[in-house]
């Protein structure tokens, strides 16, 4: 039986879903593929860990005026550049444990959803010490410098442009395979009857005859979740009359604002499902007209995969801002630059039902909810 590896990097979070997503439809196919997912930061000294993950969260929600220049530095910076080499060299030092591991594992193949295990492979390969292909998948809208490491096997390309970009930038054409990005199995069947809005609306206990905004994220500019969610609730529409449209708001991990969701949905009763961490993203969406939502590369093609229109809030500096300008141009999400904003467009949206059928529409055409077989398809080689 084939032996998948798949390495991700825990910096944020969706490259590691884009690597469970990987794995999770390996288990699926007949026969099925051996899928074993590795955190890259699992297995890296704990300086490196803490300055790799939790600096790059801090640096961009304190500081997203130097992640930006960061990101727009690096990406014309060469990947033989004395900088880059010094990086190189210190993520070599820092990362011999996992270099361990994966050799442990003894795959046939690897695919890196991040290019700092790409890198570590490059330099393995280069030195005789593997000799199985590595396939790199990029998850954003954009392509970056950093996506560009020499000597893969294949390179996974969120969209057309993206793989137009890998060509202009000399990787080979046969190499280049224009997938979109992997979501997980449940986004992957969009018209399954698990996921008929009614039902899922139904299910959190909303009325499915009256619209549903799905509200999913806060950052700056816009304000904390729970406000967020206060301040739609209470405004009207964009003829001043009180609107009448439901929220799903989901809090994750952060209980303090899971608790003062739920205090809203008391106050307002039958018009919000205040939720926590949840594994039932998929159902969510299902049971949206509109989703609000920082525009990460994995959200978003969750989103594109059950063809949901988009109103997009606190982009990251960089691929964010790259993965927002994609959907605009695409038609299938607005961007609201502040919490103004936000409230103006919200109302906008929610009382257009005929402007939300174009974006949904737009947003199914680019959907890849089948993003992860093609991956598997080309990476194993198998029939269409």
């Amino acid at each position: 039986m084939t032996k998948l590896l798949i390495l991700s990097v825990s910096a944020g979070n969706g490259h590691v879903r884009a690597a469970q997503a990987i794995a999770a439809t390996a288990q699926s196919l007949a026969p099925p593929c051996t899928a074993v997912h590795i955190d890259a930061m699992a297995h890296v000294a704990a300086g490196f860990r803490k300055v790799y993950t939790d600096w790059y969260i801090q640096l961009v929600n304190r500081a997203p005026e130097l992640w930006s220049y960061l990101h727009q530095r690096t990406d014309v910076t060469p990947h033989h550049a004395p900088s880059q080499r010094l990086r190189r060299g210190i993520e070599r030092l820092s990362t011999g444990a996992l270099v361990r591991e994966i050799r442990r594992e003894k795959p046939d193949a690897v695919i890196c959803t991040h290019f700092l295990p790409a890198e570590l492979l490059m330099r393995e390969r280069n030195r005789g010490r593997i000799d199985y292909p590595v396939w790199l998948q990029i998850t954003d809208y954009d392509l970056h410098n950093m996506w560009l490491v020499p000597g893969m096997t294949g390179y996974l390309a969120a969209t057309e442009e993206v793989a137009f970009r890998l060509r202009a930038r000399g990787i080979p054409p046969e190499r280049i395979h224009f997938t979109g990005i992997p979501v997980m199995p449940a986004f992957s069947e969009p018209d399954a009857p698990a996921l008929a809005r009614e039902a899922c609306v139904a299910g959190l206990g909303l009325d499915p005859s009256r619209p549903v905004l799905l509200m999913v994220s806060g950052g700056a500019g816009v304000g904390d979740l729970p406000s967020m969610v206060e301040r739609v609730l209470d405004m009207g529409g964009p003829d001043g009359k009180p609107n009448d449209f439901q929220v799903i708001a989901v809090a994750g991990r952060n209980a303090e604002a899971h608790g003062r969701l739920e205090a809203l949905a008391r106050r307002h009763p039958g018009r919000v499902a205040a939720i926590g961490f949840t594994n039932e993203m998929h159902r969510m969406m299902a049971a949206s007209d509109l989703v609000v939502t920082k525009p990460g590369g994995l959200t978003v093609s969750e989103c594109l995969a059950l063809g949901k229109p988009m109103l997009l809030i606190s982009p990251i500096p960089g691929q964010e801002e790259h993965n927002a300008g994609f959907l605009m141009e695409e038609g299938a999400a607005w961007l609201a630059y502040d919490a103004i904003g936000l409230d103006y467009k919200v109302a906008r949206l929610m009382a257009d039902p005929a402007k939300l059928s174009s974006m949904a529409a737009r947003s199914r055409a680019l959907g890849k909810p089948q993003a992860a077989r093609s991956v598997l398809r080309h990476v194993l080689g198998t029939p269409a």
